[in-house]
């Protein structure tokens, strides 16, 4: 077992099972989420990830926010870099189209690319500097702020650990608190990770909220129930104290489980009949999908920590591999169709306002994509079939559930 997979289990079976019970038990009235949503001026943040241009489509769906990461705004030699500057000028287009903004900062890889090493006291200094830069240049644009995006998930941390990560953004945070005005300012996690909450216990006094991002029935079959929904947000409020937004969250329209003769045929693309033979031929199998998946390959040989077979045949990324969605990775009564993406929709927003110390939620996201960003493969439904409109931009039902669920929360 991974370790970031076996120390997430350990974290988790320590901290969510009281959290869990504490959280139904609460007073889910709170003072801390109704002061962000004076300073946020609406009762409810309804938003997606990655919406188009389209502003009056996008404004047509009920959608007042959007989600979007901000490139690392200097280069090496400390100028400030041109993609920085496209980027806000878009950020500029969406405000000006009555759109409001909750900025990703970067990633800290981002930071290593370009010269500052956060694990270092004199990258750490570098660090709070990018960050009261960012707060600064960014204000007037940014109503909130998210610090990075899903610590203690491997391949989003590289080259740092939990331990680090969690310091990589309280340090953050702190040195934004104090000249945030009403910016509000928090970070986010991918499903529960206990072990990230708890490593930032010291810096959550920093933050306004703690986001979450929930993919119930879309990657792995333990837990397929929408009561899940109540039950990690209701943790997360339990274990941090602070209002909940949900970061990231969806339903995928497409996609369906393979055969056994179909999975057999995947395999043959590479030259084995089955599992077992591409173990037995590790070299060759993997120098085939170099070739034939270049986009799978890489991605394997990033996070695979040193079994790559491993990854790719006993992780989610199977998925990605066959390009199917396992029989039981859904959520009963919402198959992955387009109707059933709209159904989910239409049910899970009336859950989510009923929830005090919920400040709302973005959606994944805007438009299909051609191919999965994951695998590179045309057919994967994993990540290319979230979309609420089609790769054209034309409204699929899921846009129309939306539209009609947020129009319901006042």
């Amino acid at each position: 077992m991974e370790k970031f997979i076996r120390d997430q289990l350990v974290a988790t079976l320590k901290y969510a099972p009281f959290h869990i019970a504490a959280g139904c038990l609460k007073k889910t009235a709170s003072p801390a989420a109704e002061e962000c949503r004076r300073k946020l001026g609406c009762r409810f943040v309804k938003g997606i990830c990655h919406p188009s241009e389209d502003f009056e489509k996008v404004r047509g769906a009920g959608l007042e926010w959007n989600r979007v990461d901000i490139a690392f705004p200097f280069d090496a030699q400390g100028n400030i870099r041109q993609e920085y500057l496209d980027g806000k000028e878009k950020m500029r287009r969406y405000r000006e189209n009555g759109i409001r903004i909750m900025e990703v900062t970067p990633y800290p890889r981002e930071f290593i690319k370009y010269g500052i090493d956060p694990r270092t006291p004199e990258g750490e200094a570098r660090v709070r500097e990018v960050a009261v830069f960012l707060l600064g240049d960014l204000r007037g644009l940014a109503d909130a702020f998210q610090i990075t995006n899903e610590m203690g998930l491997p391949h989003m941390m590289q080259p740092l650990d939990t331990r680090q990560a969690a310091r990589f953004i309280g340090v953050q945070l702190e040195a934004m608190h104090s000249i945030r005005g009403d910016i509000l300012l928090g970070y986010n996690s991918a499903g529960p990770q206990a072990d990230l909450h708890a490593l930032m216990r010291p810096w959550h006094r920093y933050c306004d909220y703690v986001g979450i991002d929930i993919y119930i029935g879309c990657f792995v079959a333990p837990g397929s129930w929408m009561r899940m929904y109540d039950a990690l947000l209701r943790y997360l409020w339990s274990m941090t104290g602070k209002p909940i937004l949900l970061c990231e969250f969806g339903y995928i329209s497409g996609g369906a489980p393979k055969t056994p003769e179909e999975k057999r045929a995947v395999l043959r693309r590479y030259g084995v009949s089955s599992e077992a033979e591409a173990r037995e031929n590790a070299g060759q199998f993997l120098e085939r999908l170099k070739a034939l998946r270049p986009v799978m390959y890489e991605r394997v040989m990033k996070n695979a920590s040193g079994a790559p077979l491993d990854f790719l045949f006993r992780s989610f990324y199977k998925n990605h591999f066959y390009s199917e969605l396992p029989r039981r990775v859904a959520i009963k009564k919402y198959p992955h169709t387009p109707a059933g993406q709209a159904d989910f929709y239409r049910d899970i927003f009336p859950r989510l306002a009923k929830l005090p110390f919920v400040l709302g939620a973005f959606i994944y996201k805007w438009n299909d994509k051609e191919r999965c960003s994951h695998c590179g493969q045309e057919d994967c439904p994993t990540e290319s079939r979230w979309g609420i409109v089609d790769r054209d931009g034309n409204e699929k039902p899921g846009y129309y559930a939306v539209r009609d669920a947020l129009e319901k929360i006042k």
